[in-house]
């Protein structure tokens, strides 16, 4: 028997052995399929990208994250007081789907400003920072050694000589390209700085599917930061001729509580160090923000806990929609859940407006969400693609009354192997914010039905697009 041959067998043996092992985790059926198709006609390296990035370690808990949760929670409830609570009546269900499942309590008292560019968001970063007198925590994917990193790792570097604490979090993979030495010469100034599950062998294959995609910034307990955006200076002066456009939140008041734990379960996550001390929930006073009704949740999901949370809450939200839906996202490929809500409700009547990118920066899954725009417009949803550079924000608002920012994008990965983080708005004036945004970015936009090219598309072209949509699960 010659090596070819021998090579031949052993690999369909592996194939069909990594192939029941597919079948066994027990996925969605579209992922097994797709997972299966890749691994039998690609054999060798079907196999070997099932290893490093297929093998589903969900059930796997690098920490017990529920018990941190009520650990944590705990923590807070013993510092934290809220008078005269009033939680609408409307949303108490999605209100209690995020207490059930995610132990995200609801916090009152709350000032946000609604920060769209990089200048907007690098300004106002600066000035807090600038102004911390006890603690800086960074929960970042991607912080990049840049002029925009280098001029961050400057304040920050100022603060911890002054004597304020200095934490940072970032993501490994999400940081690749950043030297050692960029980290290094902020822990040589006394900031803490933490990897998120760093990818080494021989680990390598268990942790580079499951990333921090979070980004928030909590100064003081008194000012706190979330949204899309990163510490990178594309974010700033886009890339090219093309300029990004996204958004960051800017919150005050008790929603910064929730910030707060979000960031101190993932510092236990990835430090093994329950920071609980009082100072970290500080009292918030009239002074800081003035009594409201602003009701806020900040909810995290990610491939330890049982449930897909935000994703829920998506589907909560679109299903609850009476009178309009509006949401913007750099990437669409929504799993089933989403996009039979997203169509039933466009379907019964309600206006339902999707702004996306016309040019993504994944050409990938630009190519992977072009069926599911126009499988989406032909059922009523009206979807815009953005001209003026690159959109990478990621937010929704309904019927006048809620509203949500944060890292999750409308994809599969940040569904199901990212952990992420949004925060949820229950008033009328955030949500109104929210929909200026929204209705100024649509001014920039072109309707993809007056794209023929793309509804109308030649049969090689939808033939590759449906080959990526059928992919698009596995990235």
């Amino acid at each position: 028997m010659s090596w070819n041959v021998i090579f031949v067998v052993v690999s369909q043996v592996i194939a069909i052995l990594a192939i029941i092992h597919v079948i066994l985790d027990n996925r969605q059926p579209a992922k097994t399929f797709a997972w299966a198709l890749v691994i039998w006609f690609v054999p060798v390296v079907g196999v070997i990208f099932y290893i490093f990035f297929g093998v589903n370690t969900r059930k796997e808990r690098y920490v017990s994250e529920r018990n941190m949760n009520q650990l944590t929670k705990r923590s807070m409830l013993g510092f934290v007081e809220q008078q005269n609570l009033r939680l609408p009546e409307r949303h108490k269900p999605l209100i209690d789907l995020f207490i059930n499942q995610n132990l995200a309590l609801p916090f009152k008292d709350n000032t946000t400003d609604i920060l769209t560019d990089g200048y907007q968001f690098v300004g106002a970063l600066l000035r807090d920072i600038s102004q911390a007198k006890s603690h800086i925590h960074i929960d970042m994917y991607i912080f990049s050694d840049d002029a925009l990193g280098q001029l961050i790792a400057d304040a920050l570097i100022d603060r911890a000589r002054n004597g304020v604490e200095v934490r940072v979090i970032y993501d490994d993979v999400g940081c690749w390209n950043v030297s050692r030495q960029f980290f290094e010469r902020m822990r040589e100034e006394g900031i803490e700085v933490v990897a998120f599950l760093p990818v080494r062998f021989p680990s390598f294959t268990s942790k580079v599917n499951y990333r921090n995609h979070r980004k928030v910034i909590v100064i003081d307990g008194l000012v706190g930061y979330i949204g899309g955006m990163n510490f990178a200076l594309r974010y700033v002066k886009g890339t090219g001729d093309q300029p990004w456009r996204d958004t960051m939140l800017r919150i005050r008041g008790g929603g910064v509580n929730a910030l707060q734990r979000t960031f101190l379960v993932d510092w236990y996550f990835v430090d093994r160090t329950l920071l609980s001390d009082r100072k970290y929930y500080p009292q918030h006073t009239e002074e800081d923000v003035p009594s409201n009704n602003c009701i806020v949740q900040v909810v995290t999901s990610g491939p330890v806990t049982p449930y897909p949370e935000i994703m829920q809450g998506f589907v909560r939200i679109i299903t609850g929609a009476r009178r309009y839906l509006y949401l913007e996202t750099p990437y669409f490929l929504p799993n089933d859940p989403v996009l039979f809500a997203l169509k039933t409700v466009a379907l019964a009547g309600v206006d339902v407006r999707v702004i996306c990118p016309r040019h993504s920066d994944a050409r990938f899954v630009e190519w992977a969400s072009r069926s599911y725009l126009r499988e989406v417009v032909e059922a009523g949803v009206q979807v815009s693609l953005y001209e003026a550079g690159f959109l990478h924000s990621k937010l929704m608002v309904c019927d006048d009354a809620i509203s949500t920012c944060g890292s999750t994008n409308l994809d599969f990965r940040s569904f199901e192997n990212n952990f992420e983080a949004n925060v949820f708005f229950y008033d009328e004036g955030v949500a109104l914010r929210m929909k200026k945004v929204f209705l100024d970015d649509e001014q920039h936009c072109v309707a993809l039905r007056d794209l023929p090219q793309r509804m109308r598309a030649g049969f090689f072209t939808r033939l590759w697009e449906s080959v990526t949509r059928m992919l698009s699960p596995l990235f």
